[in-house]
């Protein structure tokens, strides 16, 4: 079974940065695609961050040019470089890892690490 662990969250005035990790339990190059989501209360989940089934990175409009995600292949880690951080920010970020075989779907979640953005 895959387990995906977070940290670094945290709270931080606006303007301050924060580095999220996403530790998995296996090797991250089996998985498809790994991101970044995000919840804040009372709103969806929303993607923050991605690597793409099909290569390259996608961004929420809202994030760009202020995160940055990442991975170390060798440590089997994912991370999001958040710069810039806004009030708006305020969520629970989860990791998320995709795996596709010819006949099933896998999504696999970290339990989420708080994100608090003060003014």
């Amino acid at each position: 079974q895959v387990q995906l662990v977070e940290s670094g969250g945290g709270l931080v005035q606006a303007g301050g940065s924060l580095r999220l990790s996403c530790a998995a339990s296996g090797s991250i190059i089996s998985f498809n695609a790994m991101g970044w989501y995000r919840q804040a209360p009372g709103k969806q989940r929303e993607l923050v961050a991605g690597f793409l089934a099909g290569g390259g990175t996608n961004y929420a409009d809202s994030v760009k040019g202020r995160f940055t995600i990442s991975r170390d292949n060798a440590k089997n880690t994912l991370y999001l470089q958040m710069n810039s951080l806004k009030p708006d920010d305020t969520a629970v970020y989860y990791c998320n890892a995709l795996r596709l075989s010819q006949s099933a779907r896998n999504d696999y979640w970290g339990q989420g690490t708080q994100v608090t953005v003060s003014s």
